[in-house]
């Protein structure tokens, strides 16, 4: 079967209906923070896989944050992206929410390809990309309420630094 949407991935149990749960989204977001200051030292080490996996990883776990926010467990890091990507787009602009997929494949392809050489450009970017990220998902009240999908909207512009 192929996932298309969210409702394919509550039918497969990728995604999982919980109780929302304000304290593991508030953990979730602690745990992303601390990620990227990891992506961030890997970076002046100039160790750039481990730049783009723990990029990505804060990225993840912001997300999550939503999640677990929502009541929503995820099993899979396709089906959390489809999930932002049905639930979210009118409060994260879909270039950000997009980071989210193309950061997983990457972080995919260091873990599990045998070609993939990350340099600095890339592990630049993908800190940037992980900033970017984190700001939309903490900025506004996304993260302060326990209340699933009562959020206002999120603009980029007006988040604080």
């Amino acid at each position: 079967m192929e996932i298309k949407n969210i409702k394919d991935c509550f039918d497969l149990r990728l995604l999982r209906r919980i109780a929302p749960d304000k304290e593991k989204s508030k953990r979730s977001m602690e745990i992303a923070r601390n990620r990227l200051q990891k992506a961030e030292k890997a970076m002046r080490l100039k160790i750039f896989e481990y730049v783009i996996l723990e990029s990505y990883m804060a990225m993840f776990h912001a997300a999550r944050a939503l999640l677990y926010r929502d009541g929503v467990q995820e099993k899979s890091h396709y089906a959390m992206y489809l999930y932002l990507k049905e639930k979210y787009a009118d409060r994260i602009p879909s270039p950000v929410i997009t980071l989210l997929d193309i950061h997983r494949t990457e972080r995919h392809d260091a873990m599990y390809g045998l070609d993939y050489s990350p340099e600095q450009n890339d592990a630049k970017i993908a800190i940037e990309d992980a900033k970017e990220f984190l700001k939309a998902i903490r900025g506004g009240p996304l993260i302060t309420s326990c209340t699933p999908r009562k959020a206002q909207p999120v603009s980029l512009r007006s988040m604080p630094g």
